[in-house]
């Protein structure tokens, strides 16, 4: 992997982080979580009329995948209400690589190499010690905890069902910018639905904060995707995992959370887990 190429997946792996870090920062966990989302489908309206369709034969996947993003995105936002994001991402995040790994030796008999193995063994060695350094310090709640690990299933599922509907697709951009402005409008209506007004007030106060956020969002997929054209996508998928510690990074900087030496050995021990599992 070229020099410039791996600075560029290090920045789509910082925006990653990013955005998760302005969900975090939040008042409105929910609300400015949609805000995010309704950036990037303004976004993508934009770049869409530049692309062809999708295939016909990745529209399924690509309804299935607006459903399970639904679910996604509404499970970021219910994680960090009440954990930090020095804790929740890295369950998320650096969880679904090996839940990936261990659902595909129980479903389909595919049992990861000796070197998946060891990424299995640091990301739940990581996993384990982060939620001990949290007992410790108190800060361990048990619903963030639970809805960051169902969301690091929810990111495994939707990664097999885009896998394959952006193969179908003809054109992996275009499928994924329908499915980012597919489900903005359905999860703007689930927010109008349960906040009222609320939303359009939301709206006029954090649409700034909305079109940043999905700026990170879009540029961190779109980059990646550009970066696995000009390189083994093995090596990108594994160098992206490095957004767990960019994120711990930024959960120190600039939302002042207590961060121990513990919990920075942990996380990166599951980081280099991910990057482990992808690598071999």
């Amino acid at each position: 992997m070229s020099p410039d190429v791996m600075a560029i997946v290090l920045f789509a792996a910082l925006l990653h982080a990013g955005w998760n870090a302005l969900v975090r920062a939040s008042a409105d966990k929910f609300l400015d979580t949609v805000m995010i989302v309704a950036g990037a489908g303004a976004w993508t309206a934009i770049l869409l009329p530049l692309l062809p369709l999708p295939a016909i034969e990745s529209w399924p996947y690509l309804a299935a995948s607006v459903l399970i993003h639904v679910a996604y995105f509404a499970l970021v936002a219910v994680s960090y209400r009440g954990g930090e994001l020095s804790f929740v991402y890295p369950l998320m995040r650096g969880s679904a690589p090996a839940l990936t790994a261990v659902g595909g030796m129980l479903l389909i008999n595919e049992s990861p190499s000796a070197g998946g193995w060891v990424g299995v063994l640091l990301i739940s060695c990581g996993v384990l010690v982060l939620a001990a350094d949290s007992l410790r310090s108190g800060s361990f709640r048990i619903a963030p905890a639970a809805f960051a690990l169902t969301n690091a299933a929810v990111i495994v599922i939707y990664t097999l069902v885009d896998g394959q509907g952006a193969r179908l697709s003809g054109h992996a951009f275009s499928y994924t910018g329908w499915m980012f402005l597919l489900t903005a409008p359905l999860l703007v209506a689930i927010a109008a639905a349960g906040q009222g007004q609320g939303i359009v007030q939301r709206i006029r106060r954090g649409w700034r904060r909305g079109l940043l956020g999905g700026a990170c969002t879009l540029a961190s997929y779109g980059l990646a995707l550009w970066a696995m054209t000009r390189a083994p996508i093995a090596l990108v998928a594994a160098l992206r995992e490095t957004s767990v510690v960019f994120a711990v990074l930024l959960a120190a900087v600039f939302l002042k959370e207590p961060v121990t030496r513990v919990r920075y050995v942990s996380i990166v021990a599951v980081c280099a887990g991910a990057m482990a599992i992808k690598l071999f």
